[in-house]
């Protein structure tokens, strides 16, 4: 039969077994006695005998010494075995004879009450031994000393076997020689909790399971807590009568008794319906656990009513316990030569990375290597808004929309799963590249990540009959168990491979070594960062200092030069006196260039104070103070409507100042000088301009203009330190803007400056161009 065309989805079992108390049944099969003892006393609260049964003294045990509760005096034997019920869990406690017949008595505390149970040690009440040969030549045993060569030869066995297959079928196989059930199944669970059958051993009474899956509802939630507290569980038949617990509630407690570790437990009425649907009136369940998770079970069943004697029983926990131990040491081996594989892997991209100038391009570096990591086909490195595709990878807006969900959940360090379409709305959108996501967030702050790709990989799973739940034609409220175990198809889309814990491990290592890498590439450029600031600050001191001192000196020089010229003048020839009006100008000359340099180290030394600015009135201001520098000079001023701005006016009058005037040194000799200042307004940004009609410059050395002491002209040409352009970028780059300049030569030049709406005085902002 074929099933729908992708994943079914499962049905609970609303009403059904997976919300029943299993492990307060209020009842117990029949093949036992239990007694529920309080150990203040030694009297007997709670009992549940089968009928017919010889093992108690004529008359209601209820009330009574447990040495008085037993027939033919054999509680007196039992009460003195009280002392061996161990602390937690069950445990054989020995061997009573009530009635004359041989009992096993299995002891456990519960809700702070002693629990005994006895169980004949001999065949069951319906004559069914399993010390009889059956139809395939498989054997069962009735005494220990009988298995212990068996167990002894499994021991034997599964120190050979190199794999979880080979193990599985041993323990099947010799599972089955002891007890002579008719079919051993080992049943693995998948992370979803759903079955399947890895390894069997069967006649040809029952059908065979091998390869088959069983949904996770046919072993609810609660009935796995079970496996894991009680590794062995029996069921000698399904069509048992139950024997209730009298009084129902215990009188101490107040409570239902809690039979989690109980032998004699009663079984959900759903789960006997799904046995005689099955096909089998006989189960046996042995738990195989893992770091104390469940595994899986290794799972018997029977054709007809049969019960295992307690001491086959416990041959067959102590197969179950070496299987467990061997199937971890299996997957341990199997997990760590992967893992030491991966570390190789590792260890390159870790090499890559702290190579590189930014992780990512060590990573791109090594493309092979990073999706061999987490055995991946396709990748992709998402950080500052910047995406690097490696191999079989989504569309770059497909990872984009993939990281921002990804950031809205929280951005977990490590995130995994191989059903996006069910992660991720739209996510079946692009299950050829991405049907599974492996990711690693890199950042707390910001939407940086590493995701690993994985494409749809369509498969069919055969299941033991339909897995989907259907009412019950008598209660339409209940969920009835399938009837039928046939084999039952179905087509897995949407899903990729699922990623391995240890390819998970390896992500979550590399991203703490991304992490670390990121981290210490910080500190190094803050500490960087720390000693450049250190130093600009000792230069700036430097200068201020030199620059400060030198402006006496050169005072002095003009100072007695012209003095000498004044007094001793009419001895000097005309050579002489040429020579001292040289000395005067070039003292001149420096002084101005001291001037100007200790403007410069003031202007990085002091404190913005940015407010709103009327940039028109700026301007008008610049005018006024240079008119009456300007003379007779012929100049034709444009300016247009500035809209206004936020900054320190003291320092943006400066700026403004140093463009007007750099803009009339360079016109002068031009009829007339033609001066345009200008604002050009976008949706983010405006740029103030001034515009020229001077001398220009040659585009090829627009670099040099905003340095110190950088000049395009000869100082016979046009006066000047070289300073003035300098201040006016180190005064838009405080406020956080940028200024750049646009010329030809004899073609005139354009100089702009963009200063940020509510901008970082910090100087650190970063603008889109």
């Amino acid at each position: 039969m074929n099933g729908p065309p992708q994943r079914v989805r499962r049905e609970r079992l609303d009403g059904g077994c997976d919300r029943e108390p299993i492990h307060v049944p209020g009842s117990i099969q029949p093949f036992g006695t239990l007694l529920v003892i309080d150990p203040a006393d030694g009297r007997v609260v709670q009992a549940a005998c089968p009928p017919g049964s010889s093992v108690l003294a004529p008359g209601d045990p209820i009330g009574r010494p447990l040495g008085e509760a037993l027939a033919d005096g054999a509680g007196r034997e039992l009460a003195r075995l009280l002392e061996r019920v161990p602390a937690s869990g069950a445990g054989l406690l020995g061997l009573v004879r009530p009635g004359g017949i041989p009992h096993h008595v299995i002891g456990h505390r519960s809700d702070g009450m002693t629990v005994i149970e006895l169980e004949p040690s001999g065949p069951d009440s319906s004559g069914t031994d399993r010390s009889g040969a059956d139809p395939s030549g498989a054997s069962g045993h009735g005494g220990f000393d009988e298995v212990h060569p068996h167990v002894r030869d499994f021991l034997d066995a599964v120190q050979k076997a190199a794999s979880i297959d080979r193990l599985c079928a041993l323990a099947a196989r010799e599972v089955r020689r002891i007890t002579g059930l008719d079919r051993v199944l080992i049943y693995r669970f998948d992370p979803a909790w759903n079955g399947e059958v890895i390894a069997e051993d069967r006649n040809d009474r029952l059908p065979s399971y091998l390869g088959l899956r069983f949904p996770a509802a046919d072993i609810p939630a609660q009935a796995r807590a079970l496996y894991r507290l009680n590794r062995l569980r029996l069921i000698p038949d399904a069509d048992y009568e139950a024997v209730p617990i009298r009084p129902a509630a215990n009188p101490r407690t107040g409570r239902p008794l809690d039979l989690g570790l109980s032998v004699l437990r009663s079984v959900s009425p759903i789960h006997r319906e799904y046995m005689r649907n099955m096909g089998t009136m006989a189960s046996m369940s042995i738990s195989l656990l893992r770091e104390g998770g469940l595994w899986g079970l290794i799972s018997c069943h029977n054709r007809t009513p049969a019960r295992v004697p307690y001491q086959v029983r416990v041959a067959c926990d102590v197969i179950g316990q070496v299987l467990s131990l061997q199937l971890a040491a299996t997957e341990t081996a199997a997990a760590a030569e992967h893992r030491n594989a991966l570390r190789g892997v590792h260890g390159r991209l870790l090499a890559a990375m702290a190579s590189a100038e930014h992780f990512v391009g060590g990573l791109a570096a090594r493309p092979d290597d990073l999706l061999a990591l987490t055995g991946a086909s396709g990748a992709a490195v998402v950080t500052g808004g910047r995406v690097v595709r490696i191999g079989a990878a989504p569309a770059e807006t497909d990872i984009l929309k993939l990281v921002d969900r990804l950031a809205e959940g929280g951005r977990d360090d490590v995130f995994v799963t191989d059903r996006l379409a069910d992660a991720m709305p739209g996510g079946e959108a692009i299950k050829d590249t991405a049907s599974g996501v492996l990711a690693i967030s890199i950042s707390q702050l910001h939407d940086s990540y590493l995701l690993w790709f994985r494409p749809e990989t369509i498969h069919t799973v055969t299941w033991g009959g339909d897995p989907r739940k259907v009412p019950s034609p008598d209660d339409p409220t209940r969920l009835s168990p399938r009837t039928s175990f046939e084999a039952w198809r179905e087509t897995v889309r949407l899903t990729s491979p699922p990623w391995r814990s240890v390819e998970r491990e390896a992500a979550a290592e590399l991203r703490t070594a991304i992490v670390d890498i990121v981290l210490r590439k910080a500190e190094e450029t803050a500490a960087l960062s720390e000693r450049l600031t250190s130093i600009n600050k000792e230069l700036e001191a430097f200068s201020y200092s030199v620059s400060h001192d030198l402006r006496a000196p050169f005072r002095h020089i003009v100072g007695y030069a012209e003095l000498l010229k004044k007094f001793e003048g009419e001895r000097l020839s005309e050579r002489g006196v040429r020579y001292v009006d040289t000395i005067v100008e070039s003292a001149v000359s420096a002084g101005k260039l001291v001037d100007d340099l200790l403007g410069f180290s003031q202007m990085g030394r002091a404190a913005l104070a940015p407010v709103p600015v009327d940039m028109n009135a700026l301007v008008a201001e610049v005018r006024r103070r240079l008119a009456p520098d300007l003379g007779e000079r012929a100049i034709a001023w444009r300016i247009a409507a500035l809209p206004p701005t936020r900054a320190d006016p003291m320092m943006l009058r400066l700026a403004m100042q140093n463009l007007v005037e750099n803009a009339l040194k360079f016109t002068r000799g031009r009829e007339p000088a033609v001066i345009e200042i200008f604002a050009d307004q976008g949706p983010e940004e405006t740029v103030y301009r001034v515009r020229d009609n001077g001398a220009g410059f040659d585009m090829a050395y627009v670099e040099k203009l905003f340095g110190v002491f950088q000049r395009l002209h000869r100082v016979e040409e046009f006066e000047g330190t070289g300073i003035g352009l300098a201040n006016v970028k180190r005064i838009v780059e405080r406020h956080g803007g940028r200024v750049w300049a646009e010329g030809s030569p004899d073609g005139g030049a354009t100089f702009s400056f963009v200063l940020p709406d509510g901008h970082d005085t910090s100087g650190d902002r970063r603008w889109r161009s």
